[in-house]
């Protein structure tokens, strides 16, 4: 115990076997540097679906923060075993990207510095235009799906959680996540047409 404690003044050497009850253990009665190590096994993945669920930065970072403090004011009542953490910490993100949704309705800035110059007609130039309008278009039909079926569609875009998992993150049965996926791919085909295949 001693050297797992001693492992932990750098987090960054904190064990790999250390599972994220024990972390979310030792964060309960305070321990920052625990914590420390959860913030960075999770931060990239849940800003990532908090980016793509919102389109905007600053808005992603303040879900995941907002994400984070929950789970310090959690951490004395964790009970290991109930659910994984990181199931735990979606839910957590992707309420707070719904709750944010219906009180914000923004529009999405468009980024031009990345945009290809519509003078130029070289054929790499013309494919590249082409692809940007495309995952521009993309990105607006997600963007206006309804909340609840975008936290679905962007859940399982990453290809690694099933309907189950999902079901858990959204804190829903099965049957609903597969309707949520069923509406909102139906939409995406209609809003893109034949460009994408989703």
């Amino acid at each position: 115990m001693a050297e797992k404690h001693r492992q932990l003044r750098d987090p960054e050497s904190a064990p790999a076997e250390w599972t994220d009850d024990d972390l979310m253990a030792k964060a309960g009665f305070g321990d920052e540097r625990a914590f420390a190590v959860i913030v960075r096994r999770h931060y990239d993945p849940l800003k990532t679906l908090a980016l793509r669920f919102s389109g905007f930065e600053a808005e992603a970072e303040d879900v995941v923060q907002e994400t984070f403090v929950a789970a310090w004011r959690a951490a004395p009542d964790w009970k290991p075993g109930r659910a994984q953490l990181s199931t735990w910490l979606y839910r957590v993100a992707m309420n707070r990207c719904i709750d944010r949704s219906r009180r914000i309705k923004r529009w999405r800035p468009v980024s031009f510095e990345d945009s290809p110059d519509p003078h130029d007609r070289s054929p790499d130039q013309e494919n590249r235009l082409h692809w940007v309008k495309a995952v521009e278009k993309a990105r607006d039909a997600i963007l206006q799906l309804p909340a609840r079926q975008r936290a679905a569609i962007l859940l399982a875009a990453d290809g690694g959680r099933s309907n189950k998992d999902i079901a858990d993150i959204l804190g829903t049965g099965t049957g609903a996540v597969e309707q949520l996926l069923v509406r909102a791919r139906r939409t995406l085909r209609i809003a893109l047409g034949a460009e994408m295949e989703v």
